[in-house]
């Protein structure tokens, strides 16, 4: 046997390594990457393996797993999955990853590509109990995924972050002699760069090829530029289960409360993260939370599942007395205030919660004490003195996110007190460079205070054991599970509980009387209060784990405080707690190419989406089709309009649309009688597949994936009538009427599907449908209750449709380019800057005691030369009354109000410029319109 390679070529990396893993004897030839060694080949073919027979293998795999046969080593069925999966998965992100990081210079952006099929990887090794793929020893899969992935796992630059599962597989083969040798005969030592060569004259990838996220078998799997081949025993299947019909319609009692946990049923119950309630939620929010266990809780109940959805408001803390300083009122009122606004937010996002409640509750203040009596009977509880930032400007210790500064770790020049956004370290607020109060912008001093902290080493072990069974078992996103392991990587430390506050939940403890709960060991038992005032069977939901499955809706800066923090809490409490099984968080989502911004007028919030004039189930399409899953991704005016014109407009909306016209007008508002040939049943199982591929995403919460299966099904239906022209053989002979009736009734069939599809991401969209096509109601329970999906016939020939109209409106350019304006926002005059002004600088330096001054003497400005004690009294009255101001316009005060105070504000800063030796009059600022 003779083995042809090229020097660069990663494909030779892997038949090289498997050569030397199994020892078969063959001889090897280096040849150029454009030699044709393959005789009847047209195009170059390397690696090529020249058999004893005069036959050659060409496919790197198939060359792989013919030398460990050779050696006596079969390849097992999972064995040949996990090479399926190479080819088609691995394969196409690994082409697109190398030629951006290769030829492009791109190498930031390769984790992105990589992140979903190295992510997979990382899980299916870390479920097994076997130092390998697929057992005890190094199998053929082993070889070929390792020589794929070395290129890029090697090279330290790329930082993939791999998991520690991956890297403990990737290192153990690593360290074989025979794949040291062969990496350094493919890439001569010189990593990526002895690669480009080679890379130089492959095709540039296609960056939308398709990838499923486990192994599959490739002839079942579709591109998105391809067709999907259909079997005969497909459409057979497909019309078989079609002409079955649908069910009998059960009785539709609708939900009956209190909702509680069923014996022989599955057990659902869902939380949404808390959203805080000192301001209004934006988009970000609303996806990254509400919205997302929204579409996952109305799923369910399709399928027939007994569910719980659960969320409130959560209203202690901190930022609440803030807010209600800055607006006049009281804690209280501010709390009512604002879980009003968020009550009518979420009604008109159409967000279908069991029960919203709140956390300033007689049940959460109970529940609370209750838990943290129990931590502390079980000696789970330590006191200890600890310094603490307090602002003696406002005389207050500063809670940790009401502190910000530079990350001691990264250097990121806006890390808050608890967690730096960038790097995502933890911080002791204490620790941060250059502090400064979010309130007033001064530099907090450090004080001492008595806390008690949950002394989670002591917990480590019990939350390590439940970890293993909950991320093994349940369906944890990526993140979910990276961010925790990062927590426990770095070893676990005391947590303080405790905060010095008088708007929270009182610690019972005499000793702690002056003091409250710290937000986040209090903030997640609001779940379980909030469920107590829904019911006061509670505990039936609470203290019921082996009945019930609890999956957590989140963004992902939450991920800690409910993988550790919070079940740390539950297990030391040992009273037999719900802990969460699905854990279920988001990346984030920002707003164009910046962030939502409140004070600066940039974003959509909520409580602005309803003055758009845009639908309230287009705004929710919109945001669950660009989902952060897997990374962070943006809202953007341009491409909101985009796929509502494209998406909604063109291509569902068109294709409903037509079948339910063609009804009306050619058969009188009555379904044809069909009669289904081969590319009928095709289409069937075509259909088919797709529910079926919906079931399964959604299943595992992967909710943006799973919509682009309701928008193929529109595509497939798009296409059948166009292929089809039922409006052009209407007006044929029998044969071709007929022809045009089944193409009629298949459509307008297939449109009843997606209203029962689109109905947890579009509610209002999918009732609209139903009505026009007259569905019984048992179309919804026949296609998706129970353990698997159904495509049937719901509406037979002879069924009368309703009144069918456009389901959608055009966003015309001109308003999508008003709208992006109006939220675009602008920099207020008075904002504080990011960094501290000399000013503030010279302020902070100051003892805290300064008394602030009365308004300065209206002489003041005509004072010549430099006045150091003025200037401090002048820059601590500047920062107060820029403080005022920008209360005001929080507060939307009238206009005359908020001038009147700016020209005070602007008087103060003249004073100040004489009073430190600086011309009175500000520079021009530019683009400053006057």
């Amino acid at each position: 046997m003779k083995l042809f390679i090229s020097e660069g070529n990663p494909h030779c990396l892997k038949v090289l390594s498997a050569l030397g893993v199994t020892g078969v004897q063959c001889d090897v030839q280096c040849v150029n990457h454009e030699e044709r060694v393959v005789p009847f080949l047209s195009r170059p073919a390397v690696p090529a393996l020249l058999l004893p027979n005069g036959l050659y293998l060409f496919s790197s795999n198939a060359i792989c797993r013919y030398l460990f046969e050779v050696n006596g080593q079969e390849s097992s069925e999972l064995c040949n999955q996990w090479l399926e999966w190479e080819a088609t998965d691995l394969q196409p992100a690994l082409l697109q990853a190398l030629h951006m990081a290769v030829l492009q210079g791109k190498g930031s952006e390769v984790s992105k590509v990589l992140q979903s099929p190295l992510n997979f990887l990382d899980q299916s090794l870390g479920k097994g109990n076997t130092p390998y793929l697929t057992g005890e020893a190094v199998s053929v899969a082993d070889i070929v995924l390792w020589a794929a992935l070395y290129p890029v796992l090697s090279e330290s630059s790329l930082a993939l972050g791999e998991g520690k599962s991956m890297k403990a597989w990737f290192d153990r083969i690593a360290a074989m002699h025979s794949c040291q040798s062969a990496a350094q005969k493919v890439l001569q030592g010189k990593g990526l760069q002895g690669m480009k060569s080679y890379m130089q004259r492959q095709p540039a990838p296609h960056s939308n090829q398709c990838r499923e996220t486990q192994p599959c078998n490739s002839n079942l799997a579709e591109c998105e530029e391809g067709e999907r081949v259909v079997s005969e025993e497909e459409m057979e299947a497909a019309a078989h289960t079609w002409n079955k019909g649908l069910n009998p319609a059960p009785l539709d009692t609708g939900r009956q409360h209190p909702i509680l946990p069923q014996e022989g049923k599955r057990n659902i119950l869902v939380t949404s993260a808390l959203p805080y309630v000192n301001n209004v939620p934006h988009l970000g929010n609303i996806i990254g939370c509400v919205l997302s266990a929204d579409v996952f809780s109305r799923y369910c109940r399709l399928r027939g599942w007994n569910l719980l959805f659960v969320c409130g408001t959560d209203e202690y803390g901190t930022a609440t007395e803030n807010k209600a300083r800055e607006e006049g009122l009281t804690p209280q009122q501010i709390c009512d205030k604002y879980h009003a606004i968020h009550s009518g937010i979420y009604k008109w996002f159409q967000i279908d919660f069991d029960f919203f409640g709140r956390t300033t509750t007689e049940k959460q203040t109970e529940i609370a004490q209750d838990i943290f009596w129990r931590l502390h009977k079980n000696g789970f509880l330590v006191d200890d003195t600890v310094e603490q930032l307090r602002c003696e400007n406002c005389q207050r210790f500063l809670a940790d996110r009401f502190v910000e500064g530079t990350c001691p770790h990264c250097s990121y020049p806006e890390a808050r007190g608890d967690q730096c956004d960038k790097c995502g370290r933890l911080i002791n607020a204490v620790e941060l460079r250059e502090p400064q109060c979010k309130v007033c912008r001064r530099t907090p001093v450090i004080r001492s205070s008595k806390h008690l902290f949950l002394d989670l080493p002591k917990l480590e072990t019990q939350l390590e054991q439940w970890l293993e069974k909950s991320t093994s078992t349940g369906d944890w996103t990526a993140n979910a599970k990276q961010i925790t392991r990062s927590w426990l990587r770095d070893g676990l430390k005391p947590r303080c509980i405790t905060r010095d506050l008088q708007w929270g939940t009182p610690v019972p403890h005499p000793e702690y009387k002056e003091k409250v709960f710290y937000v986040w060991f209090d903030a997640p038992i609001g779940y379980l209060s909030i469920t107590a005032n829904y019911t006061d069977k509670w505990e039936t939901w609470w203290k019921n784990p082996q009945q019930v499955e609890l999956y957590n809706f989140m963004a992902k800066d939450n991920v800690p405080f409910h993988s550790v923090v919070f079940p740390c809490s539950l297990l030391g409490a040992q009273d037999n707690y719900t802990l969460v099984n699905n854990l279920v968080a988001t990346e984030y989502l920002n707003y164009e190419d910046t962030k939502f911004s409140k004070s600066r007028g940039v974003g959509v919030f909520g409580d602005m989406a309803k003055d758009t004039g845009i639908p309230s189930d287009v705004w929710r399409f919109y945001l669950l089709y660009v989902r952060p899953e897997g990374q962070d991704s943006a809202f953007s005016w341009a491409d909101m309009a985009l796929k509502n014109n494209s998406e909604l407009l063109n291509n569902l909306g068109n294709f409903i649309n037509r079948a339910g016209m063609f009804v009306t007008r050619f058969f009188e508002g009555c379904v044809p009688v069909m009669d289904l040939q081969q590319e009928d049943k095709r289409l069937l199982a075509l259909v088919g597949w797709e529910l079926q591929q919906y079931i399964k995403l959604m299943d595992k919460v992967k909710i943006r994936d799973a919509l682009k299966h309701i928008l193929n099904i529109s595509r497939h239906g798009n296409q059948y009538i166009q292929v089809n022209e039922p409006w052009k053989k209407i007006k044929g002979g029998d044969i071709e009427r007929q022809r045009a009736g089944t193409v009629t009734g298949v459509s307008v069939n297939i449109a009843c599907l997606l209203s029962v599809m689109l109905f947890p991401y579009m509610p209002k969209v999918s009732q609209t449908i139903r009505d026009q096509l007259n569905a019984p109601q048992s179309c919804i329970s026949t296609m998706l209750y129970g353990t698997t999906g159904t495509f049937v016939c719901s509406l037979r020939a002879g069924h009368r449709i309703g009144t069918v109209s456009p389901l959608f409106q055009k966003l015309e350019v001109d308003q999508i380019e008003a709208l992006k304006k109006r939220f675009g926002g602008q920099q207020p005059e008075d904002e504080p800057p990011k960094k501290k002004t000399t000013a503030q600088k010279a302020a902070s330096t100051q003892p805290a005691t300064v008394p602030a001054p009365a308004a300065p003497a209206a002489d003041a400005a005509t004072v010549n030369g430099v006045d150091p004690e003025k200037a401090k009294q002048l820059t601590q009255a500047v920062a107060e009354q820029g403080d005022k101001v920008r209360a005001l316009k929080t507060q939307k005060a009238e206009k005359a109000v908020i001038t009147a105070e700016v020209t005070k504000l602007l008087d103060l800063k003249k004073q100040l410029a004489v009073a430190e030796g600086k011309s009175p009059e500000p520079a021009p600022q530019k683009g400053k319109k006057k």
